[in-house]
């Protein structure tokens, strides 16, 4: 449900069908589900909120009385299973399934409700069910009487082909000539099912060719430069620096604008800044760019500040990247309702729609996906497989174990890559690992593309890469918390312009001779800065190498390898900021084991891993901080035995 009827909202934004005359959606529901799913009343709530009303929807409610073998009073404390329409005041029409007229009247005064007043409407077609739900779940075994009842009551089609001929409306021949035609066209699509062994792709008509995938294997398709003009990024950053002069911002923002000029005039780059760059920017090549999410305008941590209200409460809120270039493309930042599920589902079916558009969910911690997890599953990474659905949606997912409790800690990486389905055994031969193309392949292959940037420019590139792509694959991004204002993960405005891409892997240029490295800190995220702090506190930058993960999955081997050759006495340690049973550790270390193998580098079966062992989230800031310690202090002893800390 919350994934289709964004498929309207978006085909009635690019039609710019403001009232929804050109385009409508009709929704079939269950009755058990339509009361006891909460996702039925969150997409409800949707249905008037500004950036998500679809102009009414139709909701056809197949209430057959049973939820598989739960009576209607074990499954709801209402008459009706659309009682729940109440809340927002939709009208509900009970019509019986046995008067098919009945039914296409209602059916009609629906159009015309949704029509005149642009509302949702509820049609609840009660009926009953005749079989169980499948050949082999015969209802009978809990519900004896009411199938006995069913049995003996004549069929829908029956009773109308009876009432027609009682009424000389037509014969008894012609009605069976019916039903032969009706019966023969559904044996024939059966038999025609049978032989299909090839999924049907891409449904939209403005999608790439089903072959297209096949055509970029065989032309080598390499990834893109996504680097930008210097004159394009400033003049992004210049109004996105500015105060509009017809309304007076908070003072505490009036600094955040003035500490942004100054950035771009020492040609440094925040976080908040890189978004605003990639955003302009495919604004200005025409991209429609959606950003939705609790607090999404502001940002969970004040750092975006997408929307700038008038504190004297005079003139309207202002967008502040919705006017940067003449002709551009219409951006949308919308604070969404308090929902995950309904609302990352709306975004994923909005995603469908157009294959020249980014759209971002970001979630107010990135623990709160666990509320929509469903969305995940059925549809993010397994869309493409099951129905040939390609999406560009991206989530950010804010992420960082910097000891604010179990609740708001961790994105829940492990999760996502368990989601992957790239085998652990797959690693390529070294040959393969070495063609430039190789990274697109990999993309190809994949079913999403999960990366924990740790600079500003690495992710304006990868928010930039994922429109570019000649693919549509989602994207999941481990958003930064404490890193938004930290002065060591700022970029400079080099790392942006032309002749510059998202760096799958972040070498250690700051090693001057790799040979004589003793220790290799592989890491993903913030935990680098950590890291750095430690090196850089003790001296050891000519012994101990630290390189960053940026792009998870699909697995950059081919930049690994490179990097393990370099430093080809060093020990290998796996360090993480997440406990052991989180985080990428269980991901990546069986995919290194398997890289190191095809090197033939006995390094394979002694591969370290240094941080918190396995525990929830730690729920106290001085134990945080302590088991911190603990784990820097392990990354960088003299021994070869790695130990973790609870």
């Amino acid at each position: 449900m919350t994934s289709w009827r964004p498929c309207q909202c978006a085909t009635w934004f690019h039609l710019s069908d403001i009232h929804g005359d050109r385009v409508m959606s009709i929704i079939i529901h269950g009755d058990s589900a339509f009361t006891g799913q909460g996702v039925v009343y969150e997409t409800l709530q949707l249905a008037a909120l500004p950036n998500y009303q679809l102009g009414g929807t139709i909701h056809v409610v197949i209430n057959n009385q049973i939820g598989f073998t739960t009576d209607p009073w074990d499954s709801r404390s209402s008459p009706y299973c659309t009682d729940i329409a109440k809340v927002t005041n939709v009208p509900v029409f009970h019509v019986n399934a046995d008067d098919p007229e009945a039914v296409m009247f209602v059916a009609g005064l629906a159009v015309e409700w949704r029509m005149k007043f642009h509302r949702d409407i509820i049609i609840d077609l009660v009926c009953y069910r005749r079989f169980g739900h499948n050949e082999a779940d015969p209802p009978e075994y809990t519900h004896p009487a009411m199938c006995k009842k069913i049995a003996e009551h004549m069929p829908v089609y029956k009773l109308y082909a009876d009432q027609l001929i009682k009424d000389k409306l037509v014969s008894e021949v012609q009605m069976m000539e019916e039903a032969t035609k009706c019966r023969s066209l559904y044996c024939a699509a059966f038999e025609k099912a049978k032989f299909m062994n090839h999924l049907v792709k891409n449904p939209w008509p403005e999608e790439y060719e089903d072959d297209a995938m096949e055509k970029m294997r065989k032309r080598h398709v390499r990834m893109p430069d996504t680097g930008v003009n210097e004159g394009v990024l400033k003049r992004i950053g210049e109004v996105f620096s500015t105060m509009p002069a017809e309304i007076r911002v908070h003072k505490r923002l009036a600094t955040t604008l003035l500490q942004r000029r100054e950035m771009l005039n020492m040609r440094m780059v925040s976080w908040a800044l890189a978004e605003a760059f990639a955003f302009g920017t495919l604004l200005r090549e025409g991209v429609h760019v959606r950003l939705s999410g609790q607090d999404v305008e502001r940002g969970t941590f004040s750092h975006r500040h997408h929307i700038l209200h008038d504190q004297n409460g005079v003139h309207a809120p202002v967008s502040a990247l919705s006017d940067v270039f003449p002709g551009q493309a219409e951006y949308v930042v919308c604070n969404s309702s308090l929902s995950e599920y309904a609302v990352l589902g709306f975004e994923y079916g909005y995603s469908l729609e157009n294959m020249r558009s980014l759209i971002c969910w970001e979630a107010q911690f990135g623990d709160f996906t666990n509320n929509a997890q469903c969305v995940l599953d059925q549809y993010i990474s397994s869309g493409e497989k099951k129905w040939g659905l390609n999406s560009r949606i991206v989530l950010l997912l804010p992420h960082g174990n910097e000891g604010m409790g179990p609740e708001h800690s961790s994105a829940r990486p492990e999760r996502f890559l368990q989601g992957c389905l790239d085998d652990e055994e797959g690693c390529p031969s070294v040959g393969k690992l070495a063609k430039p193309h190789f990274p697109m392949h990999q993309l190809l292959d994949c079913n999403w593309q999960i990366v924990n940037c740790s600079t500003p420019a690495n992710y304006f590139h990868v928010l930039h890469r994922q429109v570019m792509l000649p693919v549509r694959k989602p994207l999941i991004v481990f958003t930064p918390k404490s890193l938004l204002r930290l002065k060591e993960a700022e970029s400079p405005i080099d790392d942006m312009l032309p002749g510059t891409q998202f760096q799958r892997v972040i070498t250690d240029n700051s090693v001057a001779n790799p040979a004589a490295v003793k220790r290799l800190l592989i890491c993903s995220g913030r935990v680098y800065y950590d890291l750095a702090a430690r090196r850089a506190k003790q001296g050891l930058q000519n012994k101990i190498a630290i390189i960053r993960v940026e792009q998870l999955s699909p697995f950059p081997y081919d930049l690994l390898w490179m990097e393990l050759r370099k430093f080809p006495n060093a020990k290998i340690v796996w360090t993480q900021e997440e406990h052991k049973n989180m985080g990428p550790y269980f991901y990546v270390k069986p995919r290194l084991c398997t890289l190191l193998m095809r090197m033939d580098d006995p390094r394979h079966w002694d591969i370290g891993y240094a941080g918190r062992g396995a525990a929830a989230a730690c729920g106290h800031n001085i134990n945080h901080k302590q088991q911190l310690e603990r784990f820097l202090t392990a990354d960088f002893l003299p021994s070869t035995v790695i130990i973790t800390f609870c």
